[in-house]
């Protein structure tokens, strides 16, 4: 059954003005749009496994086969009046995005949740930004965590995350009115970054005689420059407490960066990327994202 209709119809009209818009200065390139009405639905056991579990692989890039993707999958489809899917044609199809927000603390005992806590802490340890990490997710922390884990395939507009962010916080209110284990105190939200980095095939063919400085692309102090793969992160991120990315532990092979090449000069090398938000921050910074997306 499809979540809120005033979600859909808002959505649709958000999507048809800019389809529209995007028509008319696409004329000149002649590029083809396609007309995407998307539609919210709760998680679906009966449908959503395998398009959950396709979505949670990439969330996860090189580092996905360390889990039980499977486990988390039944995990999320578990708990139906919690997040969102979207879809394109009808309820019973595969999900293009989801949301959903997982407890740590109530699933301790559950060996896929001990196995993100134990990954979170280890990359924790990898980046000075996340080490408070360490101490909120520890046996002796009263924090209760909310694990937001959210993905969409690469076409997918960011214009329908708001919807789901907002129909989340909804989701929560409800179940605390019914007593349900959600106090959370923190948001953390795993998410994807990516540098450019030069072609290891380009240096291959057009290797030059006499040493050259590799290409790189130089963002604000020097630093090599960050890119969003989920654009929402950027509004999310001055509402955070903390937030920063980290190298996956497994490392793609030479060439694994071509293999992502979508840029006509650059490789790209994707990597994790955690946000926390406080549970007291975290309207606001939906609402900032209501806002940014043109959605409030």
């Amino acid at each position: 059954m499809a979540k809120r209709k005033n979600f859909d119809d808002s959505a649709a009209e958000q999507d048809s003005s800019e389809e529209d818009s995007l028509q008319e200065s696409s004329s000149e390139d002649d590029t083809d749009m396609v007309d995407v009405e998307f539609e919210w639905f709760d998680p679906q056991p009966a449908y959503d496994f395998h398009g959950l579990k396709t979505l949670l692989r990439q969330l996860f890039d090189s580092d996905a086969d360390s889990f039980d993707l499977s486990s988390l999958s039944d995990l999320i489809l578990a708990q139906p009046l919690l997040g969102s899917t979207v879809k394109v044609e009808g309820n019973e199809t595969d999900p293009y995005a989801f949301l959903t927000v997982l407890s740590l603390k109530e699933h301790k005992d559950k060996p896929v949740i001990q196995h993100l806590t134990n990954y979170i802490l280890q990359l924790a340890a990898s980046n000075p930004a996340l080490e408070p990490l360490k101490d909120l997710l520890g046996s002796s922390s009263g924090a209760h965590v909310g694990l937001v884990l959210t993905e969409r395939l690469i076409n997918i507009p960011s214009e329908v995350v708001p919807p789901m962010y907002r129909m989340l916080l909804e989701e929560i209110s409800w179940a605390l009115e019914e007593k349900e284990p959600y106090a959370f105190t923190h948001y953390l939200i795993m998410s994807k970054t990516y540098h450019e980095i030069a072609s290891r095939v380009d240096l291959e063919v057009n290797r030059p005689k006499k040493k050259k400085k590799q290409k790189r692309v130089v963002g604000v102090g020097g630093e090599q420059a960050m890119f969003y793969f989920h654009p929402e992160d950027e509004v999310l991120e001055p509402h955070a407490q903390l937030f920063g990315s980290f190298d996956y532990i497994k490392q793609g092979a030479d060439g694994h960066s071509d293999s992502k090449r979508t840029f006509q000069d650059f490789g790209i090398k994707p990597q994790g990327h955690m946000i926390l938000i406080e549970s007291q921050k975290f309207e606001a910074a939906v609402k900032a994202l209501e806002d940014f997306f043109g959605q409030h």
